[in-house]
């Protein structure tokens, strides 16, 4: 009887060499291909280099100052009014126009009060001889005592009634209280005014005062004395200095602040009661600040960065030197005066920061410099006319 040949180890070693050369295969595709990916990748251009500009941080003279915003008002002002009714006879002022005090700005008319006046100083007169003359008889016991009191009494009368009138006649005329510049008036004579109508205001403008409010936290820091600038839109490009003259002893229950008072001269009459004004008090004294542009502080909701430029490091492939990197830093800043602003933590004097073209790095990128154009970086900038 023949001998039975079994065949199926044979088959097994054919499928096991079948799979290990299909995996072979795979593994020589695969290789191929990142062989042929890095290959790309090292025949890839690098990315050009950013270009930015930069400035080195450095100390400077720093006045610590308090800004506030306030509303400028007259040493004296007054809306003047008629003390009593009439007909306006005479107008002896001009809109806009400086005024001396006691200067008569309006009259009504006063014919009947006058004539009045006259006859009762007339009567006094009289009465003034009449007195002189018992008090002579009365020297040489002619008349009583009680005869030289009797005209001594009616003098005295006629004298108060002659005053009375006076002052009667006076509410005829309005009169400037204080010199100052008068406003705009739009009555004419033949008028009718009646008594407590608004005639015209003025207001004296040399000196003006300007009203602002402080915290209560800051009220420490605060003395009559200090130096004030002050900057309004009118005026751009303009400052004017004053003096802290007041502050007020009660702090406000409802906003906790308090009020301060300042002079300003105002000897060229630019400034006008009522304008607002943009207020800053230096308080304490002047002490050294590390300063950078606003321009190269990047605001984030988790912290203000600034990015440091890193030295070149090595070179190329070519021999030539690589450009240098930034590092994104945490700064802590501080006041703000005019471009600048204060760098109280993060970097030291003498490091160079980018100002310019932060949107478009990160950590380790690299940089081109160029500083033909740089960001403003003025304590106290001006508008420039073009």
């Amino acid at each position: 009887m023949p001998t039975r040949v079994d065949k199926k180890p044979s088959t097994t070693k054919r499928m096991i060499w079948m799979i290990v050369g299909v995996l072979l295969l795979i593994a020589l595709i695969a290789g191929i291909k990142v062989l042929l990916v890095m290959r790309m990748i090292h025949g890839m251009p690098k990315p050009a280099p950013f270009t930015v500009s930069t400035t080195t941080a450095r100390a400077q003279p720093w006045q610590p100052a308090l800004s506030a915003v306030g509303t400028l008002r007259a040493a004296n002002g007054a809306d003047l009014a008629m003390d009593v009714a009439g007909l306006v006879t005479g107008v002896n002022l001009k809109s806009g126009q400086d005024v001396k005090q006691g200067q008569v700005l309006l009259q009504l008319r006063d014919g009947d009060d006058v004539a009045q006046l006259q006859q009762l100083e007339a009567a006094a007169q009289l009465s003034q001889l009449t007195f002189e003359r018992a008090r002579k008889q009365l020297a040489a016991q002619a008349i009583s005592k009680a005869d030289y009191d009797t005209a001594a009494a009616d003098l005295k009368g006629r004298q108060a009634a002659v005053a009375q009138q006076k002052v009667v006649v006076a509410k005829k005329q309005l009169r400037a209280p204080f010199a100052g510049r008068a406003g705009i008036i739009t009555t004419s004579p033949g008028d009718y005014l009646s008594a407590g109508t608004t005639v015209v205001t003025v207001q004296q403008l040399d000196p003006l005062f300007v009203d602002f409010y402080v915290p209560q936290s800051e009220l420490g820091r605060m003395q009559v004395g200090q130096a004030v600038n002050l900057k309004l839109d009118a005026y751009a490009g303009r400052s004017f200095t004053g003096k802290l003259s007041a502050i007020s002893p009660k702090v406000d229950l409802g906003t906790r602040n308090v009020q301060v008072e300042a002079t300003v001269p105002n000897h060229d009459k630019a400034l006008t009661p009522g304008m607002f004004a943009k207020v800053s008090v230096d308080i304490g004294n002047e002490q050294p600040r590390l300063t950078l542009p606003q321009a190269a502080i990047v605001y984030n909701p988790y912290g203000d960065t600034v990015y440091v430029v890193q030295p070149s490091k090595g070179k190329d492939d070519k021999g030539q030197p690589l450009p240098p990197t930034v590092k994104q830093t945490f700064v802590t800043v501080g006041e703000t005066r005019g471009d600048q602003v204060a760098i109280l933590k993060g970097i030291e004097p003498g490091t160079v920061v980018v100002t310019s073209g932060q949107i478009k790095l990160k950590n380790d990128a690299p940089i081109a410099i160029d500083n033909s154009v740089k960001p403003a970086d003025s304590a106290h900038p001006a508008p420039q006319e073009h």
